[in-house]
């Protein structure tokens, strides 16, 4: 399984989930983004998320298609 890190911009204190997928390149698409979350594909701290508007704080981490996304 490899990692990403994601780095929010100092002024920020969340990214979407469905946008980190989208920016990070593990949708194509924010449509496809938002259909993986809701089929349960994507893993929130451990735990299946199915919000796609669920917002990934520094410390957070998602797990989609063998690759972690740290958000930092």
């Amino acid at each position: 399984m490899k990692t990403e890190q994601f780095r929010l911009k100092t002024d920020e204190d969340y990214i979407r989930l469905c946008d980190l997928l989208k920016i990070c390149g593990a949708a194509e698409t924010g449509g496809q983004a938002k259909n993986v979350i809701l089929n349960g594909e994507v893993t929130v701290n451990g735990e299946v998320c199915t919000q796609k508007g669920k917002k990934m704080k520094r410390g957070d981490t998602a797990i989609y298609d063998d690759t972690v996304f740290e958000v930092c």
